[in-house]
């Protein structure tokens, strides 16, 4: 794979991304929800982390039946979480800490109270009529999806008023827009180059698979949906070079590179294969999961760049598995029913399903950092906060920030019934996990995993590095390497509770190697052109050679 050379106007390349939710990240005004002013005020706290990136979830005006994935008003902010002056105050203080900012980009869909929604629903000479999906009776179509099948019976539901069905591919009160209507990109591409203006750095774009899927349309149109994808980077770059368009795309590792297009659609896609395959052999012991998973995802174009991840902010989505496969996970991480959820997937976070152990967690966190692609972290992740199985659905992962022991966890100082979401309990609750307690301990998940980070932007051959799975003498370590401009990066893992020995065959002189993170270099040794590698139970080592880099500039 040819490699271009190191410019700032590829940045995500080597990125830390951090997600959260402006309502559960610090209530400043004590109503119970989060805000920017809150947010702004814990900007110190990411960068210390050693975060580039932050991506914020939706916090447009919404009825907030989604978290606010059902957007009511995509130019405004919503009044619980502050203003659009709020908004830029907070870019502007990330921006002078040397962080960028993307946010949600939500288009497959409205809240059925949005405006465009209300006028069609009411007029069919309406300019917004179009801008969704009608029928007189329901299409069936294998193209048509229904993504929370334990919620809604069919993605067709029947609107009085407007006398018509109406297609979601989501809940039903999060109608389909309509992507074959001209009017409908153009304002999509508006929204977009509204942001921009207010200085944003990019977008992660929601649902892209089906804001792109045809099933169901009016497709009398010549249109292929890709070609929208091409216009919005288009338009994108336009009003700024280095714009980030990070798309959800969850499909096979073939299909996806139709997303990447020859670098003229989205810069960055989630690996959820591979993040799949992680749990999978995490369930197993056994890296083979992981090696297969690594072999199959294709090169991205030299300007794209994968996005890695242990939790996003959905359900832990294990459609890409076999049954059986889908099984083995949900026996070792989820076998209660209220721990699953869609017949799919997990509704916990990592800790929990690891049962606390805080060196197989740091194990996991090591593969972030390492395996191909920019890591993306979910706020919270680095002190090891769980879900709250109590909160329903997929919401169960989204509680508040764990910043004191306090009873409102710090987040807030009004009384923990009165909060936006109601906060885990048990070995998981605010006295036993919470950012205080972990500051400036060196034995914490939080300072391991600032160590981890700064260690990370170090060792840019993981992020620009070309990665080579290599032979190991023993199917429980997984190791791999990253060449990147005379670099070489390599990664072992155990992914089992027992020590081992491992012969890695290295494909060249590993004499100039040397730990630098996850153990002392006398765990290591080299034999005949081999590196023999001393692990511990779920250990990990980082190997380089040379002086590190950081941000285009020699470091230490």
């Amino acid at each position: 794979m040819t490699v271009p050379a190191l410019t700032t106007d590829l940045w995500w390349k080597n990125a830390v991304f951090y997600c959260l939710d402006v309502e559960t990240y610090l209530d400043s005004n004590n109503d119970g929800h989060g805000d920017f002013p809150g947010l702004t005020r814990q900007l110190g706290y990411i960068r210390s982390l050693g975060v580039t990136c932050i991506w914020l979830m939706p916090f447009y005006p919404t009825p907030n039946r989604d978290d606010g994935y059902d957007v009511a008003d995509y130019y405004g902010v919503d009044p619980r979480l502050g203003t659009l002056g709020d908004f830029v105050v907070m870019l502007r203080q990330a921006r002078e800490l040397g962080m960028k900012v993307i946010v949600d980009l939500v288009v497959n869909h409205t809240s059925d109270q949005h405006r465009w929604f209300q006028e069609a629903r009411s007029d069919r000479e309406s300019e917004y009529r179009d801008f969704y999906v009608w029928r007189d009776e329901p299409v069936e179509d294998a193209e048509l999806p229904l993504m929370f099948p334990e919620v809604e019976d069919s993605v067709w539901t029947w609107d009085e008023t407007a006398g018509q069905y109406y297609l979601h591919h989501f809940f039903s009160h999060q109608p389909d827009l309509n992507i074959t209507n001209p009017a409908v990109w153009a304002e999509i591409e508006k929204i977009a180059g509204f942001w921009l203006e207010l200085g944003v750095d990019g977008f992660r774009v929601d649902a892209v698979p089906l804001i792109l899927a045809t099933g169901g349309l009016n497709c009398e149109v010549d249109l292929d949906p890709h070609d929208l994808l091409v216009d919005l980077r288009s338009f994108a770059q336009r009003r700024r070079g280095d714009v980030l368009l990070l798309g959800e795309v969850d499909v096979t590792p073939k299909e996806s590179a139709r997303y990447f297009g020859e670098g003229t659609q989205l810069n960055m896609l989630f690996n959820f294969p591979l993040n799949q395959a992680l749990y999978l052999a995490l369930a197993r012991r056994d890296a083979g999961p992981l090696v297969e998973a690594i072999e199959a995802t294709p090169d991205p174009p030299p300007d794209s760049q994968w996005g890695t991840f242990v939790r996003n902010h959905d359900e832990l989505n294990l459609g890409q598995l076999s049954n059986d496969e889908r099984s083995e996970v949900f026996e070792a991480f989820g076998p209660e029913d209220e721990m699953q959820i869609f017949g799919r997937g997990l509704r916990r976070r990592l800790p929990s399903m690891l049962e606390g152990d805080g060196t197989r967690i740091r194990l996991v966190y090591s593969l972030l950092f390492t395996l191909p692609g920019a890591p993306v972290l979910f706020y919270g992740e680095e002190i090891g906060m769980s879900a709250n199985l109590d909160i329903p659905g997929r919401l169960s992962v989204r509680t508040p920030m764990q910043w004191t022991a306090e009873e409102s966890a710090g987040f807030s100082d009004v009384d923990p019934a009165s909060l936006c979401r109601p906060l885990p309990g048990g070995e998981y609750g605010p006295p036993q996990v919470n950012v205080a307690d972990q500051v400036d301990d060196p034995d914490s998940l939080l300072e391991w995993m600032k160590s981890a980070i700064t260690r990370r932007r170090r060792s840019p051959e993981f992020g620009w590095g070309e990665p080579r799975v290599l032979e190991t003498s023993i199917p429980q370590v997984l190791a791999h390497r990253c060449d990147w401009q005379g670099r070489i990066g390599v990664a072992v893992h155990n992914l089992d509770g027992e020590s081992h020995t491992v012969r890695i065959e290295t494909g060249g002189d590993p004499g100039d190697l040397e730990v630098t993170f996850g153990g002392n270099s006398d765990t290591v040794e080299v034999d005949d052109g081999a590196l023999v590698v001393h692990l511990e139970p779920y250990g990990h080592r980082w190997l380089g050679q040379g002086t590190a880099w950081e941000g285009g500039h020699r470091g230490v």
